[in-house]
Order: C-alpha cells, then sequence, then structure tokens
C-alpha cells in the first residue's frame, strides 16, 4: 500500500527516519525504531522498490530451495522455521512469506513500490526524492542491499559475441540451456550452484579469475568472526567490501563432491578476451560457447546516494560505528547490509546498531505514545 506522498515539487513529508530497502537488513532496523516506541508512517518511513515483500528473495530462481540455499536466519522477535516446511521448498516462494507475516505482525507499514532516485542534503535534513513523491527526513538508514546492482566485468570484445549473456540475476532453470555450451564465469556459492544444475543437462565450462579454495574444515563461529572482521576492517579503512566468500573459501557440501565425482569441478583459468562465438585465452586457445553466464557478483546498489559524495578515491566509503554501518563523512547516514553486515545474521546485529547509534547522534526524544 502506498503512502500519500506529496507530489508537489516543492512539498516533501517530514519525519526522523527514512529507511531505504525492505530485505533484512530494512526490517531489521525497522523493528528495533517499533521496540524504541517510534512508530511507522509517523516518526520513520520503510520505503521499498519491489512490488512485494521478501527482498531479493522474491527474484530467486525457483530451483532454489532451502535446502540448498546459505541458512536463513531469523528476524528478530520472530522465527523463521513456521515457514521452512521441508527442504524442497522453495526459497522464493518460504521467505517472502516470512517477511510478510512480520511486517504485518510489527505494523511496519512498508511503502511499495516506492524507488528511490535520490538522495540530496539540505543542512539539517535530507531531501528523498522518490518516484511517488518527496520525504524529508533527519536521518538515513540504507538497506538497499546489492541484488539491483550485478556486476558483470568487462572484458575484450563482450560487444561482438553473436550467443547470449547472463547474469546470476537472470537465470531461472537450467532446461533453457539444453544443447548449449555453457561457460559458467566465477568462483562463488552461486556459481556453483548454477554449474551443478546446468552440468546435469548440457555441456558447460567453468571459469575463475583465481583459483577457487575450497574449505578443509568446517566453517564454525571463529571462523565465521574472523571473515566478518577482515571485510570489516576493509570497509573501515574506506575499501571496497570483499564478498564474504573471498575470504571464507567454498564449503565442501555433498552436492560439491558429486560434482567432483561427476568431473565437473575443472576449473579453467579465466580467457583474456571474448569472440564473437567464445573466449579466447592468452595463448591463443579459444573455445565456442553459446552462453556466458556470469556469477561475478553484485555491488553495493548506492547510485541513489551519489550527490551526497560518500565514496573514497578508492571507491570505498569510510565507515566507523560499533558495526561499521555508520558513514564517516556524514554520521547522519548508516549502511546496514554493507560490508561486514551483508549476510542475513550480519544484517540483524546491523539492523540493531544502526538504530540505537542514529538515534542517538540525532538525539531523538522518546516519542509520547
Amino acid at each position: 500500500m502506498i503512502a500519500p506522498l506529496p507530489r508537489s515539487p516543492n512539498t516533501a513529508l517530514k519525519t526522523n527516519i527514512v529507511i531505504i530497502g525492505a530485505g533484512q537488513a530494512g526490517l531489521s532496523a525497522a523493528y528495533h525504531l517499533t521496540r524504541m516506541g517510534y512508530v511507522a508512517r509517523r516518526d520513520f518511513y520503510v520505503l521499498d522498490a519491489n512490488p512485494n515483500p521478501g527482498g531479493a528473495w522474491q527474484h530467486r530462481w525457483p530451483s532454489l530451495t532451502l535446502s540448498t540455499v546459505n541458512r536463513v536466519h531469523d528476524l528478530p522477535g520472530m522465527q523463521f522455521g513456521a515457514f521452512a516446511s521441508g527442504p524442497t521448498v522453495q526459497a522464493a516462494q518460504a521467505v517472502p512469506a516470512y517477511y510478510t507475516a512480520y511486517e504485518a505482525r510489527f505494523d511496519l507499514e512498508v511503502v511499495r513500490p516506492i524507488r528511490v532516485q535520490v538522495v540530496c542534503d539540505r543542512g539539517e535534513r535530507f531531501r528523498v526524492e522518490t518516484d511517488k513523491g518527496l520525504l524529508s527526513a533527519r536521518g538515513i538508514i540504507n538497506a538497499t542491499g546489492t541484488w539491483e546492482k550485478p556486476y558483470i566485468p568487462p572484458y575484450p570484445g563482450a560487444d561482438t559475441f553473436l550467443g547470449t549473456q547472463l547474469h546470476t540475476k537472470d537465470y531461472k532453470t537450467a532446461e533453457r540451456f539444453i544443447g548449449q555450451h555453457v561457460l559458467i564465469v566465477g568462483g562463488g556459492i552461486s556459481a556453483i550452484q548454477l554449474l551443478d544444475e546446468i552440468s546435469q543437462v548440457t555441456q558447460t565450462t567453468w571459469v575463475t579469475r583465481t583459483s577457487p579454495r575450497f574449505l578443509t574444515r568446517p566453517f564454525d563461529e571463529a571462523a565465521g568472526r574472523a571473515a566478518v572482521a577482515m571485510v570489516e576492517d576493509r570497509v573501515r579503512q574506506g575499501l571496497p567490501p570483499k564478498a564474504v566468500v573471498s575470504v571464507t573459501g567454498l564449503p565442501v557440501t555433498p552436492a560439491v563432491e558429486a560434482l567432483q565425482r561427476r568431473g565437473v569441478l575443472n576449473r579453467l583459468p579465466m580467457f583474456s578476451e571474448i569472440t564473437p562465438t567464445g573466449v579466447r585465452w592468452a595463448d591463443g586457445q579459444e573455445r565456442a560457447v553459446d552462453t556466458i553466464l556470469w556469477c561475478t557478483g553484485f555491488q553495493s546498489a548506492l547510485d541513489h546516494l551519489a550527490p551526497l559524495n560518500l565514496r573514497e578515491q578508492s571507491g570505498g566509503i569510510v565507515m566507523t560505528g560499533r558495526l561499521a554501518t555508520q558513514v564517516a563523512k556524514d554520521p547522519r547516514i548508516h549502511l546496514v547490509g554493507y560490508g561486514p553486515s551483508a549476510s542475513t545474521v550480519g544484517a540483524n546485529r546491523a539492523g540493531a546498531a544502526a538504530t540505537r547509534e542514529l538515534i542517538d547522534y540525532l538525539g531523538l526524544q522518546p516519542p509520547t505514545p
């Protein structure tokens, strides 16, 4: 449901805090505001570009089930278990159902679909321009994640390729590739999952920029904390955040063991250029392919914050605060789901920290009933 935002270019709906995004991080932040007594659509607004609850989960491919996805962590105050009725349940169904119930239970009053186009600094307040009208806020909690900004690295000849180029975001089913030779690019968990599916119905080639590093021991809490600390250190220095898998390595799951037995994990180094019919390596070897599937990850969707000039020359943003959610250049802005809080469990903790720090920084008084 859409809140009645003013349409006049000179009139903005005033509120204390605007949360941009209603995925795990955004909902966590909204929850903690309500626990502190703040009321949605009065003291704060949650804006979501998606047509329905569920964040990026509603767009995931049908074969991504609860048995194959990374763990879905509970949102604060409500367990996911009731919506996880079995390992074969599609993540794109279970998680949106969970988020829908969560929003209703805690009266989060998410405004959707509404797309934030730009955020500008207007002194004591931010001007938030959307495709449905204007808002004016004292603080911003940005929780837009990465799904809207897929990354495809530039390679010579990409525009000459006569086949199909897709990104993980575009993937639906393996059956569409039957009869093709599919080149899968990337060394992350999604690349492994799609390599598994597609290799069962057609010919595949797998290439990565660096040799994949498979975990030789269980990924326990200590390893998780170490990985988060490394990512956090980068963003505190203002460096672009790295994917957690680049720090942790790939888990050796039963699916990975099956791939090894089938001889599918024959990784090739990265090619040097793309040709009209395939790819070519630096030594002159070529391989003809029909489709290039780029499983090369995503970048933080922060273009709407560009007028605030938050980025350093390195391309990153210097982060501070207890869990590195606060922007050093402007402490009125928190980025949750960025850097060390990009995981579902990290987003929960970041949502709590960001709301408390922002309320304190803005000097907001507890709302009256």
